[in-house]
């Protein structure tokens, strides 16, 4: 059911899916998206799984204001809090990944395995991303979104799926101009390494083998930092295998909620 919620004085958008399963699970999103990027992965879990997915600060229907990763993980922590969901299965991608950790690191209570899907301890660089500050402060969204969306989808995708790909193109254009500036500097700002490899939740780690914001071998780096991960790499998939091969996904998380203590 969507609805609402108050987090440090800003309205935050959150569904919530109540079920019957011991372990629940929450979604982070990826930069520039909304929480229905998982909509077709949450259509092929279980029905009797308690499932939350909500728009991070400054993106959908959440109000803008958190500047930092740990800023981003205690929004999540305090959503999390009120709905009284603990020891849940996170599954982040790109930055909803790093917010993922994150939250692990700090609130270990909250999170019993990890899902880190097209995702690093550390992505890119504060160089890159002050370009992209830059891009967006001097051109916007809409400018930058057709070399965005060919980072985010396979050459396969976008050629087999084009009303799919014109339609989350306007996701991406449509997010609000500060709440992507302020996830951007947050990324440029996060190295999760000490934190991430004092890690020892059950972890699965995603990449996809067209993925070029976050190639197969970051997410590698990942997986070889925690000690607990493991690691999968989809062929002819981009950055957000949860809209490109969303079945494989949330098969591939029944299998690891299986295996958790």
């Amino acid at each position: 059911m969507s609805d609402f919620l108050t987090i440090q004085g800003r309205v935050h958008h959150f569904d919530l899916r109540p079920g019957t399963a011991r372990v629940p699970i929450v979604f982070v999103n990826s930069l520039g998206t909304d929480l229905r990027i998982w909509d077709r992965v949450i259509a092929a879990l279980p029905a009797e799984w308690t499932v939350l997915t909500y728009d991070k600060s400054g993106h959908g229907l959440s109000q803008g204001g958190a500047r930092t990763m740990e800023e981003f993980a205690s929004d999540l922590a305090a959503l999390m809090d009120a709905n009284s969901l603990e020891g849940a299965m996170v599954c982040g991608v790109s930055v909803g990944g790093m917010i993922a950790q994150a939250l692990a690191a700090s609130r270990s209570d909250l999170v019993a395995g990890l899902v880190l899907c097209n995702t690093a301890h550390r992505i890119g660089t504060p160089e890159s991303w002050e370009e992209r500050i830059a891009a967006l402060d001097t051109t916007g969204l809409e400018a930058m979104a057709d070399g965005i969306i060919e980072r985010w989808f396979s050459p396969t995708f976008r050629r087999d799926h084009p009303q799919a790909t014109a339609g989350y193109r306007m996701m991406l254009a449509r997010t609000p101009l500060a709440g992507y500036r302020a996830v951007c500097a947050a990324i440029r700002d996060a190295d999760l390494t000490e934190a991430t490899q004092r890690l020892t939740c059950p972890t699965l780690c995603v990449a996809g083998t067209d993925d070029r914001a976050t190639p197969p071998d970051l997410v590698q780096a990942l997986s070889q930092l925690i000690p607990t991960a493991g690691f999968t790499c989809y062929d002819n998939v981009g950055h957000l295998p949860c809209i490109e091969a969303p079945d494989r996904l949330a098969r591939d998380i029944q299998t690891h909620m299986a295996a958790l203590p």
